[in-house]
């Protein structure tokens, strides 16, 4: 079997953008796009993102679904050859590096990580249905937050830490009220960010829910709103809402390299080398949400699959692999 220059894992942002710098430069790479592991299909999270108004070049917004059939034409075009298989297996420890599927097996001077990662959701049917179809219900504020829709309305925020601060700030710019659902009485974000909360309560921008769940999201075509249970005295309500935004973590799509990689305590891909996409084997590199907790957008995404592209192509030179 002869090896190929390069594999790359994975059919989101990072891993179309490190295909399309990969195939320009000659090293014919090899994509295994996946097919429905961690419940994402090729394409990654934002074939589930009904519209896109934040990344360059597309001033009048575009599809999620579109935008990434756009990334892959040009990878295609360029010479990317794609398997629409998910990896079942790698074997890192042996040279050539070995990529696995269902009906293919793959020999790799260099591999390209690129498997992204899935938000966690509350398991609710509606819930699902209403994020598919663009009815009001994300897991990404920063993302679909300043739609037209949710301007001047009241919105929901599930979460108590870091993460869900960050969202309903953003969404405090645009909603008339935020409230943040929490399960607790008391926030578990770091101290910076409980007082920018304190801030905005005061402002009367957004307002705890304390105590509390989403045990169903209410709405037919679009969200009117959310039923909550009190967690101490199970009393249930419904409360009206024009937008549900999930802020209760992420989980990178990182388990196949769990004792492959080094893996960070969230199971994200870390990369020892500063500035670079390097992983903790020669010759692997890691790009988008695999690696990334902080920023987790398309357009970073696809910023580190081009460094990744280059990171690869520069240490397949040195190995005299061109």
């Amino acid at each position: 079997m002869a090896a190929e220059k390069l594999v790359i894992i994975g059919s989101g942002p990072a891993g179309l953008t490190a295909a399309i710098y990969a195939a320009r430069a000659a090293l014919n790479p090899l994509m295994f796009e996946g097919f429905n592991a961690g419940g994402l299909i090729p394409g990654g999270q934002l074939m589930f993102t009904t519209e896109v108004e934040n990344y360059p070049g597309f001033p009048q917004g575009v599809g999620g679904p579109q935008m990434m059939k756009l990334f892959r034409d040009q990878a295609e075009r360029f010479g990317t050859r794609f398997i629409r298989e998910d990896v079942t297996a790698v074997d890192f420890r042996r040279r050539p590096l070995v990529v696995t599927s269902d009906e293919h097996e793959a020999a790799a001077h260099a591999v390209i990580i690129a498997t992204g990662a899935r938000a966690n959701w509350l398991g609710l049917p509606n819930e699902k249905r209403l994020a598919e179809t663009g009815g009001g219900v994300s897991a990404c504020a920063v993302c679909d937050g300043a739609l037209p829709m949710y301007r001047n309305q009241e919105l929901v925020v599930v979460g108590g830490g870091d993460s869900a601060i960050e969202e309903g700030s953003y969404l405090a710019k645009f909603a008339r009220k935020v409230h943040l659902v929490h399960r607790r009485d008391q926030l578990r974000a770091s101290k910076a960010m409980q007082e920018r909360f304190l801030r905005l309560a005061e402002e009367g921008k957004m307002t705890p829910v304390w105590d509390s769940v989403v045990t169903d999201v209410l709405g037919d075509a679009s969200i009117t709103g959310v039923r909550l249970r009190n967690v101490k005295t199970g009393q249930e309500r419904d409360f009206a809402c024009k937008g549900l935004f999930l802020a209760i973590g992420h989980t990178p799509n990182t388990e196949l390299f769990r004792d492959v990689l080094a893996l960070d305590d969230k199971g994200y891909v870390k990369l020892p080398r500063a500035g670079s996409t390097h992983t903790s084997v020669e010759g692997v590199f890691a790009a988008g949400d695999a690696a990334d907790h902080v920023y987790r957008q398309a357009v970073t995404a696809a910023g580190t699959g081009c460094m990744a592209a280059l990171d690869a192509e520069r240490w397949l030179a040195a190995q005299g692999i061109e």
